[in-house]
């Protein structure tokens, strides 16, 4: 296992305890390696031949720095190293597995996919972001509704994904998915 981030800058800079933004710029594969303790690459970096699977986390890093759906929603673009990366994984049959908000960077990339965000509703007020689930359809994909314990497997194009954070949910609940969705990934590894 490798992790991998873009160097580039941050869109904003968050105070997490304020909830706020701040004046500060940082660097996406600076603020990566902190949270991975320094064992990090740049995203430029990765050799597909190397590997049998990518994982990619959600989170408004990817909605904010690894395109700009948090701005510009299904009109976003997506990084330029990001988008190869999914591609040469993709061109390879090798799996992908996205979840949170990640799934909406295979909407944009490969049309006509697969993907989960959780449900197109929000149901008891636990899908507060389900109008995603509308902009991935109008991507021209399929958005299947899914539990948040669960993951959605795309079998044609290799695409787990799975809701996360997507639903408002116990963190057993939330672990619970993604970990379907890493099996769900080395199975088809």
């Amino acid at each position: 296992v490798k992790i991998f981030a873009p160097n580039i800058e941050q869109r904003d800079v968050v105070n997490h305890l304020k909830g706020s933004p701040t004046e500060e710029k940082r660097n996406v594969l600076v603020e990566s390696a902190r949270l991975a303790r320094g064992n990090i690459q740049d995203l430029a970096e990765l050799k597909v031949s190397e590997f049998d699977a990518v994982i990619f986390p959600g989170g408004f890093g990817v909605a904010k720095n690894l395109c700009s759906w948090a701005v510009d929603g299904k009109n976003c673009t997506v990084n330029e190293h990001v988008k190869s990366t999914l591609q040469a994984f993709h061109s390879a049959k090798k799996p992908i597995g996205l979840c949170c908000i990640s799934p909406v960077l295979a909407a944009k990339v490969f049309p006509g996919c697969e993907v989960t965000v959780g449900q197109d509703k929000n149901v008891d007020g636990r899908f507060p972001d389900a109008e995603t689930a509308s902009a991935i359809a109008e991507l021209g994909c399929k958005h299947v509704c899914k539990n948040v314990n669960e993951s959605h497997v795309d079998k044609a194009n290799k695409i787990v994904t799975t809701c996360a954070f997507m639903c408002k949910a116990p963190l057993h609940e939330i672990f619970d998915g993604i970990g379907t969705m890493v099996q769900e990934v080395l199975k088809l590894a």
